[in-house]
């Protein structure tokens, strides 16, 4: 029996459209594994941060305060959205009410297929779906100033030179970007609510098949997604930024945090604290084990290598949601 159907009974066995409070928390460390940027628009601005304290020990210190490069919830799904939406594109899946294809940013939402189901969406006509993928800004676990740099970048002519060889002006186009160091990771909850055992299984091949994320993401931004956790609940968990400040507590003791750090001892970090921070959790929850959590990966990585299983998964979730009208 798989890992998903051994839980199957925290999750809702098909779609309705009535709230059940039945959470399904992810365990996020992304890890940057190239340069990357992470900004609000527009070549040359600065980084996302925020100025936040370091743990949560040490609150009541001020010097303990230090600056967070922040990846906003929208950097987030957005990037995850398009790679779900690239899979429905491939079996011909973002067709819905008389055949109108499904776009994004151009109030044309089909209003029935897996991504608006999922990620939500509002129609110029009235009609809308609530979010069911649930994200905040997910926060570095080391400071801005360890993990950060700058890069002065140019736009050469022809000649690979500065200057037009025709007008002989010299190009204006030089400036500098601050970006991610290689190796940073930031500490992040994916919250899903009410998501059936295929749409879970949808959203984790989302995760994990995500690679670039940020801006210039043709040249730079490569993350992995590692899940460190998975757990079931009726209420949501704690917030990103609490867990960031209790990994940094585990990690440093006290101390500032090396950089570059392994990834393994951040995952178990993750792990240690969760167990910790659900033991004042209001509510009703089961965390799956590291074991589980590993043949929970596999089995989504067997899925998405199997094209006929993958794409019968699809088309039942989709006729799931009820006749195109």
């Amino acid at each position: 029996m798989s890992i998903i159907d051994r839980y199957s009974s925290h999750l809702p066995a098909s779609y309705s459209n009535s709230p059940q409070g039945r959470f399904v928390s992810l365990l996020l460390v992304r890890k940057v594994e190239s340069e990357a940027i992470f900004r609000t628009e527009g070549s040359g601005e600065p980084l996302n941060r925020e100025f936040v304290f370091a743990g949560r020990a040490s609150r009541d210190q001020q010097n303990s305060i230090i600056p967070r490069i922040v990846i906003s919830k929208r950097k987030q799904t957005a990037v995850e959205r398009r790679t779900g939406r690239e899979l429905l594109r491939r079996f011909d899946l973002l067709k819905g009410k008389n055949e109108r294809v499904c776009s994004l940013n151009t109030n044309t939402p089909c209003e029935w297929c897996v991504d608006c189901m999922l990620y939500g969406y509002a129609a110029g006509g009235g009609g809308s779906q609530r979010s069911r993928v649930i994200t905040d800004d997910a926060f570095s676990l080391h400071s801005a100033d360890v993990i950060t740099g700058q890069r002065q970048f140019n736009a050469l002519f022809d000649n690979s030179t500065m200057y037009d060889p025709e007008s002989g002006k010299r190009s204006t186009s030089i400036n500098t970007d601050e970006y991610i160091r290689p190796e940073s990771l930031f500490i992040d909850i994916e919250t899903l609510k009410d998501v059936t055992p295929d749409e879970l299984r949808y959203v984790l091949g989302n995760l994990f098949r995500s690679a670039r994320y940020g801006a210039i993401s043709s040249r730079i931004g490569k993350l992995e997604n590692i899940l460190a956790g998975v757990v079931f609940s009726d209420c949501e968990l704690f917030s990103n930024l609490e867990l960031t400040q209790a990994v940094y507590d585990v990690l440093g003791d006290g101390k500032d945090l090396d950089f570059p750090l392994h990834q393994s001892q951040v995952e178990r970090a993750v792990r240690l604290v969760t167990g910790v921070l659900l033991r004042d959790l209001p509510g009703r929850h089961v965390a799956l084990s590291e074991e589980e959590v590993g043949e929970l990966r596999r089995e989504i990585v067997a899925l998405y290598s199997d094209e006929a299983a993958l794409e019968t998964m699809l088309r039942q979730m989709t006729a799931s949601y009820g006749p195109r009208a």
